[in-house]
């Protein structure tokens, strides 16, 4: 696990100096060592940088960048099966000199070109120089557990693991994306391939780069979940067919096996277990092939609401792991948030950011290597949200569309849902509203994207803030061949987990030099459950129906059957108390109006019902993501 950077220069004028700038922006990501290489051809240059983590062959084997006849290397992440396609190399005259999986991705390049990537089960992102073609390889993973930034102006593209090493090239320039930040508003995150920053993008996952020498970029798609769920649809009878018992033992064995990968390294490992259902199971299945307890890791709080850590103590208890906990304060939390713009790069909206960070900074007394068990919502239906949005939306699709949408007109000016408050209480209006933003045309894919969204578009505009883009780009016309159900997991996978689940983690545990690996996310399991009909996830009213079979066979089901909480942190709570003046300093309508970004009333309307004690939740949410933004804005900008 490490950081990578660099540069293809068409204009000259970049250096070694230059890169090691860059790369020293991600020490924290590999403070165990440091490797640069600078190709110059014909006034242009390619520059490789690298920061390591050691956690596979921990000799001078593993240093990078890693060359092989004429292709260079810089790469970040864990090829799991590396032995074995390092045997299949062997057997047709490959010979290695050392233990790492950098030399066997190296050489299955050599072989197989990008067809490679078929081979591998990991995460990775990796920047390739082939001399040979004069080409410049970009590829990240197909979930994209792992990040790949990239910038292309002024002749030159820079590429790296986080965005900050951007800043240490002289023509980086960092000017604020607004169509980025009303993607960040809308989702507490900016989606991919969309950067905060104009001219930067991040590559989406299951893709890759080419850059010739003439400065042309190609990008090409080598794995989707959408293939997946198509050839569920195509293959249905013969899924439905299949017994409880039948898909129970078949998914049992995918996950241990993907599971037990996970576990390949040459220093510690451990787990961050919740007490849900996920990282129980991993936890569960782990434990039972193992001789010795597991290390695992959970954060507390005292706001019981929010506090998981007494169920995750009793499931350690039960599988006889070596638990560690620790309870987060709001004063652990104050000391966080002002970093949290140097660890993301960009605005980062998930609270669960904080608790995240903290249970990475525990976990790394420890360990060098942690599991997490993100992605089962996604794939086995476990989002509260699926199916009450989906009830709500289907109840509004019994009225006609016309009639319903001239009423909802004539109620606008009265209830007033551009954000500058009127006569009817904060809760009213907000409710409101939101059932106007479903009353968007088009597709069911739309509704549910919109819905979804924090800023909505009415709020956007009293912020004076528009946008040309949204989230649905990616989601054409084929999109509705899938049942709703698989719609909104689908939309998920390529979205949510990605630029918001993902990223939370990979910079969490990268931030304190841990290396966080996703063992739900292997590409076995994303391909066997994106396939699966909903009746196996979702079942009488019990969401991932097939992970809870498997799982109470080794945890008693009243350990794990209570309401889904998620990995959340009480945000609102503490700003109401203990860190409110943070809201004040910040959005104070002074501050606001000095930035220009803006419309200080409606940011000041939303911070007086704060003040006032009549936030609601939604409101809640909208505080924090100017906070995050105004704060990171300090930094950056």
């Amino acid at each position: 696990m490490c950081g990578i950077t660099g540069f293809y220069d068409f204009n000259g004028g970049s250096s070694k100096e230059i890169l090691k700038k860059m790369a020293d922006e991600l020490q924290h990501r590999g403070p165990d060592d440091e490797g640069f290489e600078l190709f110059e051809m014909d006034g242009r240059q390619i520059g490789l940088g690298h920061r390591r983590l050691t956690i596979i062959d921990l000799t001078q084997g593993g240093h990078q960048p890693k060359s092989f006849e004429g292709n260079t290397v810089t790469y970040n992440g864990e090829i799991y099966n590396y032995v074995e396609i390092k045997k299949e190399l062997e057997g047709l005259g490959y010979t290695f000199e050392t233990t790492s999986d950098t030399e066997v991705l190296l050489k299955a390049y050599h072989k197989w070109g990008m067809d490679c990537l078929a081979r591998f089960r990991g995460m990775w992102s990796f920047a390739l120089w082939d001399q040979k073609k004069e080409q410049l390889i970009l590829c990240r993973d197909r979930v994209g557990v792992k990040p790949l930034f990239w910038y292309h102006k002024n002749g030159v593209v820079l590429f790296s693991s986080e965005l900050k090493a951007f800043h240490k090239h002289p023509r980086f320039e960092a000017k604020l994306d607004h169509n980025a930040l009303t993607l960040f508003l809308q989702y507490g995150h900016v989606t991919a391939p969309y950067s905060i920053f104009q001219d930067g993008y991040k590559l989406e996952p299951g893709h890759y780069l080419t850059i010739d020498k003439n400065q042309n970029i190609t990008k090409e798609c080598y794995w989707s979940a959408d293939k997946y769920f198509e050839e569920g649809q195509q293959e249905k009878d013969k899924w439905l067919s299949k017994s409880v018992e039948e898909v129970e033992s078949e998914l049992e064995s995918i996950l241990t096996e993907s599971f037990n990968l996970r576990m390949v390294a040459d220093v510690p490992v451990g787990v961050f277990l919740s007490g849900g259902i996920d990282s129980s199971l991993v936890t569960a299945l782990l434990q039972k092939e193992s001789s010795k307890p597991l290390k695992t890791f959970t954060i507390g709080f005292e706001e019981k609401a929010f506090n998981e850590a007494g169920y995750a103590k009793k499931v350690a208890e039960h599988l006889g792991t070596d638990h560690t906990e620790l309870y987060c304060t709001p004063r652990q939390a104050f000391e966080i948030i002002p970093d949290l713009p140097r660890l993301y790069d960009e605005p980062f909206g998930g609270p669960s950011a904080i608790p995240t960070y903290l249970v990475s900074k525990l976990a790394r007394q420890d360990v060098k290597v942690a599991l997490s068990a993100d992605g089962g919502d996604e794939q086995f239906y476990g989002y509260s949200h699926y199916w009450i949005k989906l009830a709500r939306l289907n109840r509004l699709a019994r009225f006609p569309y016309n009639l319903l949408n001239v009423a909802l007109k004539l109620l606008d000016p009265i209830l007033k849902t551009n954000g500058s408050g009127g006569i009817f209480p904060i809760s009213v209006t907000s409710k409101y509203a939101r059932m106007r933003s479903w009353m968007v045309e088009g597709s069911f894919i739309d509704k549910y994207d919109q819905v979804a969204n924090t800023f909505l578009p009415q709020d956007l505009k009293s912020l004076g803030m528009e946008s040309d883009v949204n989230q649905t780009y990616r989601f054409d016309k084929s999109f509705a061949k899938f049942g709703k159900s698989e719609q909104m997991m689908l939309h998920d996978i390529n979205t949510f987990l990605t630029d918001q689940v993902m990223a939370k983690v990979d910079r969490a545990t990268m931030g304190v030099s841990l290396e966080g690996r996703e063992p739900l996310l292997d590409n076995k399991i994303l391909e066997y459950s994106s396939k699966l009909p909903i009746k196996f996830k979702y079942h009488n009213g019990t969401a991932k129906y097939i992970l809870k079979k498997i799982l109470y066979k080794y945890v008693p089901r009243e350990m794990l059957e209570r309401p889904k909480q998620g990995f959340g942190v009480p945000i609102h709570e503490w700003f109401k108390n203990d860190m409110k003046e943070l809201y004040i300093d910040q959005l104070n309508e002074k501050k606001i109006a000095a930035e220009g970004i803006f419309q200080p009333k409606a940011v000041n309307h939303l911070l007086q019902s704060h003040l006032k004690n009549k936030t609601i939740y939604q409101h809640s949410r909208k505080l924090w993501y100017l906070f995050i933004f105004s704060i990171w804005r300090d930094r950056y900008l």
